[in-house]
């Protein structure tokens, strides 16, 4: 038998500010209430996690692994718009009219990407 995936977990100077800004970024993650400075987490679906844990080095290079959004109720050009006015900043545009991606960073410059076909489209449910 295989593994499953049980969290991601990213780094973070403020733990508690990333888990605030992604829970307005990502419908089917809810904020957990057991945090603490050095560690904050969002509880997924099936029982997955997206952890932000406290280093105290900033960011400096691009990131190895990232994460890959897909618009659940709006087109990938209105999520990008959404999330530039939550304080997501374009890292490098993709985008064709049908086609392509946004890469964007979030508040601590982690990267992630915006895709075009819709969740439901890709059969990504909750």
């Amino acid at each position: 038998m295989a593994s499953r995936t049980a969290n991601l977990c990213i780094d973070a100077h403020d733990p508690r500010a990333q888990v605030a800004w992604w829970s307005q970024v990502l419908d089917d993650f809810e904020p957990d209430d057991d945090c603490s400075e050095d560690e904050a987490g969002l509880r997924g679906p099936a029982g997955r996690w997206l952890i932000f844990l406290k280093v105290p080095e900033p960011k400096t290079v691009k990131n190895r692994m990232h994460v890959c959004l897909r618009p659940v109720d709006r087109s990938r050009d209105e999520e990008i718009d959404r999330l530039l006015d939550l304080g997501a900043i374009m890292v490098n545009d993709l985008r064709t009219p049908d086609r392509g991606w946004a890469v964007l960073a979030d508040p601590e410059g982690n990267e992630f990407c915006v895709l075009t076909l819709p969740a439901d489209e890709a059969g990504i449910t909750k």
